[in-house]
C-alpha cells in the first residue's frame, strides 16, 4: 500500500518590504493602524524589478535541500505553481530544474492556480505517488501580484505579498491495513466556477486581448464579489470535506484556510464554526502571498508547536478562477 506524506518544507522571502506606513506616506487619507486593523497585515514582502517569482522558488528549493539535508537527485518530478512565470514558454519549472540541478529523468511542469494552487498541487503530488510515477515530489510555489498591482490601486496593493514555499511530498511504504493508517493527505474536494473569473483578472496579459491597443491591464478584482463568492462555496467544501473524512470540527486540531485578509477569515470562521483556537493565521508581516499563504501557515506552525505530530487539520484555498479545494493533512 503506498500512501503520500509531507516530509518537509521550507519558505523563502524578498528581501524587499512595503510596510503600511509606506503606504500609508503614497495614498493620501490612510493610515498604517487602519490598514492593519481591517486586513491583519503590518507589512509585506516585494521584489525588486529585477528579480522575479522563480528567483524565490529557487532559494525556497535551496533551504529545502541544505535545511532537511535532502538529496536533489532523488527528486522524480517537479510541480511549480505560479500565476507569474519567466515566460509564457518555455515552461518556468524547467528554468527552475536547471537551476536547482535537478536529475534528467525529473519531470518538470507549471500549473497556473492562484489561491488554491497548492491544493491542487497536493493532489497531482498524490497521484503521481500513489500511482507508482514517483517516489519523491517538490511542490514549490510562487506568486508576485507586485508586479501586476496598479501603482495608484491602494485597495489592493495594500493585500498583496511575494513569497515562495517548497514542499517535498514523498511515498510512505506500508504493510499496515487501512483501519490502521490514513493516508497523509486525503479527502480531497475541488470546486470550479468559471463565471466569475472576470472578479479577479490580468486583461491583455497572454494572447486573448480585449481590443483597447493599451497593453497589459493592472490587475482588477471585485472585491465584494471574491467575498460573496468565499462565504458561499466554503461551508459546502468543508462540510463534505470532514464528511468524506468522518469527521467533526470537534476531530480537528487545526485549520488553514487561505489567508486573503483577516476580516474575510473572521468572517468565514464564523460562518464555519472555526473555534478562534482551531484557526491558523500567519500573514501580519507576509501579507496575502496567493498560492503560498497556506504552506507558509503551516510550515511556520509546525516549527512554533502550534501543529504537532498527531494532529489532524483541513487546509482549504480559494480564489481566483474561480476555484477552490481542501483536504485533510494527518500530521
Amino acid at each position: 500500500m503506498k500512501t503520500t506524506r509531507i516530509s518537509a518544507t521550507s519558505l523563502a522571502f524578498p528581501e524587499g518590504t512595503l510596510s503600511n506606513e509606506e503606504l500609508a506616506d503614497i495614498f493620501e487619507g490612510w493610515d498604517a493602524s487602519k490598514i492593519e486593523k481591517k486586513l491583519g497585515i503590518k507589512s509585506r514582502h516585494v521584489l525588486a524589478e529585477d528579480e522575479m517569482p522563480s528567483d524565490i522558488a529557487v532559494k525556497a528549493a535551496e533551504n529545502l535541500f541544505n535545511e532537511q539535508k535532502i538529496d536533489r537527485q532523488q527528486i522524480d518530478y517537479l510541480i511549480f505553481c505560479t500565476q507569474a512565470p519567466d515566460y509564457l514558454l518555455p515552461t518556468t519549472a524547467c528554468i527552475i530544474h536547471e537551476r536547482i540541478g535537478l536529475p534528467k529523468n525529473c519531470g518538470a511542469v507549471d500549473i497556473n492556480q492562484g489561491c488554491s494552487g497548492y491544493i491542487h498541487g497536493l493532489v497531482l503530488a498524490k497521484g503521481l505517488i500513489e500511482s507508482g510515477s514517483a517516489k519523491q515530489v517538490l511542490l514549490l510555489t510562487a506568486d508576485a501580484y507586485s508586479k501586476y498591482v496598479g501603482k495608484d490601486d491602494a485597495s489592493v496593493r495594500t493585500l498583496f505579498g511575494d513569497g515562495a514555499s517548497a514542499t517535498l511530498l514523498s511515498v510512505l511504504d506500508s504493510e499496515v491495513p487501512d483501519t490502521q493508517l490514513d493516508s497523509a493527505l486525503d479527502n480531497f474536494v475541488f470546486g470550479t466556477d468559471g463565471s466569475g473569473a472576470g472578479n479577479l483578472i490580468l486583461a491583455n496579459s497572454a494572447l486573448r486581448q480585449d481590443g483597447s491597443g493599451k497593453g497589459r491591464s493592472p490587475l482588477y478584482m471585485n472585491g465584494p464579489e471574491v467575498l460573496n463568492f468565499t462565504l458561499r462555496e466554503i461551508p459546502p467544501l468543508q462540510e463534505t470535506i470532514l464528511q468524506q473524512a468522518r469527521l467533526t470540527m470537534e476531530d480537528l486540531d487545526f485549520v488553514i484556510l487561505h489567508q486573503a485578509n483577516s476580516f474575510m477569515l473572521a468572517q468565514l470562521a464564523r460562518k464555519l464554526k472555526i473555534p478562534a483556537n482551531k484557526l491558523l493565521v500567519d500573514m501580519a508581516d507576509v501579507g496575502n502571498t496567493v498560492s503560498s499563504t497556506i504552506p507558509i501557515v503551516m510550515h511556520r506552525a509546525v516549527v512554533d508547536g502550534r501543529v504537532k505530530r498527531g494532529d489532524v487539520g483541513l487546509l482549504a484555498g480559494f480564489g481566483v478562477g474561480l476555484s477552490w479545494g481542501g483536504c485533510i493533512l494527518r500530521y
